[in-house]
């Protein structure tokens, strides 16, 4: 268990330190991921922190600088009050755009050590777990 540890520790690090070019982080740039790929580019605040895999108290301390800098908006839903919508903003689509591409290289990278049949016995592996 400890060496899997290790190993996210290392993946997390490799994939930090190119996103920090975009003035985000792992976890801002997982955000960014799951509001693009969400219909009309908007989530709840709870759906995005499960997806995320933080607490919702978690995503929040996330959301709160990316709001500031305009990579996220909060919005209302009209039937509901209490719930509060996750919407990515123009400059949050460009930057999770821009920062794609040195995320991608870098998780290539980290691939490339093994053949493509050990990358797909490993992805059947971490869903197994997930």
């Amino acid at each position: 268990m400890i060496q899997l540890t290790n190993l996210q520790s290392r993946i997390q690090g490799q994939l930090s330190r190119p996103l920090s070019l975009y003035g985000i982080g792992l976890t801002e740039y997982l955000i960014l991921r799951s509001l693009k790929s969400a219909p009309a580019h908007r989530m709840r605040r709870i759906d995005l922190a499960q997806a995320v895999g933080l607490s919702a108290s978690g995503v929040t301390r996330v959301l709160n600088p990316m709001e500031k800098i305009g990579l996220v908006e909060k919005d209302h839903v009209e039937r509901d009050a209490r719930v509060r919508l996750v919407v990515l903003t123009e400059a949050g689509t460009r930057v999770f755009d821009e920062a794609s591409t040195s995320f991608n290289q870098v998780a290539e990278s980290l691939l490339k050590p093994i053949s493509p049949e050990q990358q797909k016995a490993l992805a059947g592996l971490v869903n197994a777990l997930l």
